[in-house]
């Protein structure tokens, strides 16, 4: 492991990273691979609840602090003050910002002022606008490797350690038979840019219903999302909603190690299945992998998109089509992402 030439490495880290969901999970195989390389360093994550919620089987040597910032912690105050109580209670004597937003940066400017050493994440916004323009068109460093830099300026050799989380176990989980194949669907995500029509995706699982020996598991948050899988749940054979159980990560974690294969669209579902070793068939449309977001360990071949001269209009998928038909999503022939899911799953 390497180290600062004659600098003692600190022994409190603030970790900072509040959202989003799918960003957090990125940054856990980094800082449980910190966790496990230095013992005697204690690493403090601080993030929101409901992200701190999947940090399972944490090393000995991580805390977890949710901080809830649109209420106990609002505005500049509440973030200085809470800098403040992170400070006198943990001793932090460095601080990792994987954000890089205004409410990090609140907080790097308190600790800056009692001599702590702040290390920002570089997210290449500039490159990003560039392959959003269609003026470069290469992979970019991805999130993971970003977030490993930071620590490297802080004195942190990097080794992967982490290998996934190992026991996950849920009491609602059916039984999985021998010779069984689960495959789980997410379909859903923040923007449209990154949503593949549930047209085209009932075709994905009408099909997938008719092999032999396989459960279909749907994921899915919001009432509308519920909505929509109660229908494919109850048109479709051998397929169930897990929107419609009351669960929480560990459960869907332990779900996720069981499953075969998880069919996504760029969102935190392919990052939470990445955590489990689960392999992921992605589908792309206004994003790209380009942008440094694909699953941890998660092959580029697994990923389903059209090569189109307008993708990726956008980092996050939030703009709308230029053209207003998402052809880089419509485009997509069911029949790619079942072919995709058949080379990992022998029906």
């Amino acid at each position: 492991m390497a180290r600062s030439s004659g600098t003692a490495l600190p022994r409190n880290v603030l970790v900072v990273r509040f959202s989003a969901l799918g960003d957090v999970a990125i940054a856990i195989p980094v800082v449980y691979s910190l966790c496990q390389s230095y013992p005697a360093t204690r690493f403090v994550m601080l993030t929101r609840p409901w992200p701190a919620c999947m940090m399972i089987e944490r090393p000995a040597n991580l805390e977890v602090v949710d901080a809830e910032v649109t209420t106990d912690y609002k505005g500049l105050g509440g973030m200085l003050r809470l800098a403040r109580e992170l400070r006198q209670q943990y001793h932090i004597d460095a601080v990792a910002d994987l954000h890089d937003v205004l409410r990090s940066w609140a907080i790097d400017a308190s600790m800056r002022l009692h001599g702590i050493k702040v290390a920002k994440i570089d997210k290449g916004r500039g490159e990003k606008k560039q392959l959003c323009r269609g003026k470069l068109h290469r992979q970019l460093t991805t999130s993971h490797d970003r977030y490993v830099a930071v620590f490297e300026r802080l004195g942190f050799g990097y080794t992967e350690s982490f290998q996934g989380f190992k026991s996950p176990k849920s009491p609602l989980l059916p039984a999985k038979d021998a010779g069984e194949h689960w495959i789980a669907i997410a379909p859903f995500s923040q923007h449209q840019g990154k949503v593949y029509p549930m047209a085209q995706l009932e075709q994905v699982v009408s099909e997938l219903s008719t092999w032999p020996g396989v459960r279909i598991f749907l994921f899915g948050g919001g009432a509308q999302e519920k909505k929509a899988l109660h229908a494919l749940m109850s048109k479709y054979a051998h397929t169930m909603s897990v929107a419609e159980l009351k669960h929480n990560f560990t459960d869907e974690f332990a779900l996720l190690a069981l499953c075969d294969v998880m069919v996504s669209m760029d969102s935190a579902n392919m990052h939470m299945a990445s955590l489990v070793g689960t392999p992921v068939v992605s589908i792309w449309g206004a994003t790209h992998p380009y942008c440094g977001f694909m699953g941890w360990k998660q092959p580029m071949s697994n990923a389903v998109q059209l090569d189109l001269p307008c993708r990726p209009c956008s980092v996050f998928g939030q703009k709308p089509c230029r053209y207003g038909d998402y052809h880089c999503l419509t485009g997509i022939e069911p029949a790619a992402v079942i072919n995709k899911i058949k080379s990992i799953v022998q029906p």
